[in-house]
């Protein structure tokens, strides 16, 4: 699957950061695009990890996602913030994703604070980003 993966970064001195995201990222709006642009501004390098179709079948339903997996890649891969992409199909796949690209920092929504975040163990810090306005990707598919 051609993207823009490439995780290990040879050469690196200690201050470059490399930052991880992961979501589904189905129907992209204005706070997916702040999300990705405040992990950009944390480091140097921006990983986004995508939950591939069949997991957002079996955590969102029969009627997601709404856009394929290799639909979302190119749409990720398109936005300036985002130096790379890749994708998994389970919880087991996402950790050992976040454990290969050894990120400084993991970036979630707030609403992830007191939950179980896959791979918190690796990264120097967890960062929570706080929801921009009323988007949301659930609402916009309600709405269609």
């Amino acid at each position: 699957m051609p993207n823009k993966l490439n995780p290990y970064t040879e050469g690196v001195n200690e201050y470059y950061r490399k930052v991880w995201i992961n979501g589904c990222f189905d129907i992209l709006h204005r706070g997916h695009i702040e999300l990705f642009k405040y992990g950009k501004d944390l480091g140097d390098e921006l990983m986004v990890g995508l939950d591939d179709d069949g997991m957002i079948k079996r955590f969102k339903g029969d009627k997601r996602p709404y856009n394929t997996l290799q639909d979302r890649i190119e749409v990720i891969k398109s936005i300036k913030y985002v130096d790379y992409v890749c994708s998994f199909h389970s919880t087991e796949t996402l950790y050992k994703s976040i454990e290969d690209y050894k990120p400084n920092i993991i970036v979630v929504g707030s609403d992830w604070k007191g939950k179980v975040i896959i791979g918190k163990e690796i990264p120097d810090e967890i960062k929570y980003f706080d929801r921009v306005g009323d988007y949301s990707t659930t609402k916009i598919l309600g709405e269609v």
